[in-house]
């Protein structure tokens, strides 16, 4: 079985608490023997995989098999060409230099508000980007847009191979048809 969940800002991949006041996977009614296929951070939100077949984490999650994910971020500040052009090279994060990636800066997606709301300042615009990885370090959008300087203020994950996030709505999973599979491991 392959689910896909819209997990919400604020909510742990994980089925147990770690002490903080995030919320976990435990309470959105998940059928029995399923865990996530990697991880989104708690402050981040979007497509979510779980199954219960645990050959899918390596398909799906070694580098080497190159498997792509698109992220919507809101920065601060509007990146130029250039600094796209720096994040597409691949930049140095943590004594690591990330793979290359696809980047540019896209309309702001209709997405709903975030609860709790992201933090404006009056003085320094916001955009929104795309990436476009093939690998998933740890926080490694948010650190990549830090490392050239636009700090990431939302992020969201909206497709796994040639899956889409589409209009699945934010706490609510469902379980794949065998196209919607076939889609998520497409390269």
């Amino acid at each position: 079985m392959l689910v896909a969940f819209h997990k919400p800002y604020g909510v742990l991949s994980q089925f147990t608490p770690d002490g903080s006041p995030n919320r976990t996977l435990a309470e959105f009614g998940f059928p029995k023997f399923i865990y996530p296929l990697g991880r989104l951070d708690a402050d981040s939100e979007g497509l979510l995989l779980l199954s219960d077949e645990k050959s899918l984490n390596t398909r799906l999650l070694l580098p080497e098999n190159e498997h792509r994910r698109v992220y919507w971020a809101q920065v601060e500040r509007v990146p130029s060409v250039l600094d796209l052009a720096r994040l597409e090279q691949g930049v140095m994060i943590q004594g690591y230099k990330t793979k290359p990636c696809k980047a540019r800066l896209i309309e702001p997606p209709n997405l709903p508000e975030r609860t709790p709301p992201i933090r404006f300042r009056k003085s320094v615009p916001t955009c929104w980007i795309e990436l476009v990885l093939t690998e998933g370090k740890n926080r490694q959008v948010r650190r990549m847009t830090a490392a050239i300087g636009f700090p990431t203020l939302r992020l969201v994950r909206v497709q796994i191979g040639e899956f889409h996030l589409g209009d699945l709505a934010q706490g609510t999973w469902k379980v794949l048809t065998n196209a919607e599979r076939q889609a998520v491991f497409a390269k």
